[in-house]
């Protein structure tokens, strides 16, 4: 969504937030940029917002200027795992008037035909429309999974809030056609695409493995997405080419793009173990052989 703002000329990433959300400025953060935030630079990676915070837009806004910087606005590259997200969501409202919901239905899913990517499924179409969350590693009833990784996402209200980082459900399918339309479907201005893959840095993540810090790779950062680069970092396939681009999820999910070969992939699990992440030798391995195997599928 925000690729397709810059290529419409409705947002610069060289603009502070603040001059966009100036409910965002207090505590020393009038400084950062919408491309600190699209980078993953910002210095609030674990800014708080809760359940009922994310249902009303004035109680987002108030924790926005309560939020405090980790680190000076650029001087560390860590994931803002649902902060910069929120963010974003903002900053397209503000841009277009829409929700950030509302535009990705009637701007993008919609005109692609689309029609399972979607964001904010009411609690009451849920079942029957959203795979239940399932864990892959209990041995008994007793197994609680930790609150704290993904399975937040479980609770049927979150999954309602719409929370932008990871609440959306779809399709592989539509996911994977979703990366071809980025290239193809002329939505996207191909300069906005370009700028968008374009990488901005390439640097070991900073932080805990769990909160996808730790990678024995160096990760490449475009806008707000992973490029392969020369060391195909944060578990993006190394048998594309380096203008790949995409991005993994907890604990078993991918999609990607390869602009060279033209090939899309997508795959959707919901399945996850109880700690929401799977850093064992096989579990990393699970997810790189099938990238390996998807970007290798050219002909």
């Amino acid at each position: 969504m925000v690729w397709k703002l810059i290529g419409e000329g409705l947002l610069d990433v060289g603009e502070q937030v603040a001059a966009i959300i100036p409910e965002f400025a207090p505590n020393g953060k009038e400084a950062v940029t919408v491309e600190q935030v699209l980078t993953h630079t910002a210095g609030f990676p674990f800014a708080p917002l809760g359940l009922s915070k994310m249902l009303d837009r004035e109680q987002r806004l108030a924790a926005f200027g309560r939020w405090r910087l980790d680190y000076p606005p650029g001087g560390r590259f860590q994931f803002h795992l649902t902060s910069a997200a929120w963010l974003i969501a903002e900053i397209v409202e503000r841009r277009t008037g829409l929700t950030f919901a509302d535009y990705l239905h009637e701007r993008i899913a919609r005109p692609l035909d689309l029609t399972s990517i979607e964001l904010g499924v009411p609690v009451g179409r849920q079942p029957g429309t959203v795979a239940p969350m399932s864990a892959t590693d209990r041995t008994s009833d007793e197994q609680e999974p930790d609150p704290w990784g993904p399975w937040y996402l479980s609770d049927p209200r979150v999954l309602a809030a719409g929370e932008p980082g990871h609440a959306l459900v779809a399709t592989a399918a539509d996911v994977a056609l979703y990366f071809q339309a980025l290239e193809h479907s002329g939505l996207w201005k191909p300069e906005a695409v370009a700028e968008g893959t374009r990488i901005r840095l390439t640097d070991h993540p900073h932080g805990e493995q769990i909160y996808g810090g730790g990678d024995s790779r160096r990760t490449s950062m475009g806008l707000f997405v992973t490029v392969a680069g020369p060391d195909a970092g944060s578990n993006l396939p190394s048998t594309g080419s380096p203008a790949l681009f995409g991005s993994a999820g907890a604990a078993y999910q991918l999609g990607f793009m390869d602009p060279e070969t033209g090939l899309s992939f997508a795959c959707l699990s919901n399945g996850y173990p109880l700690a929401g992440y799977d850093h064992s030798r096989r579990g990393t391995a699970l997810l790189t052989n099938i990238a390996n195997l998807a970007a290798d599928l050219t002909d």
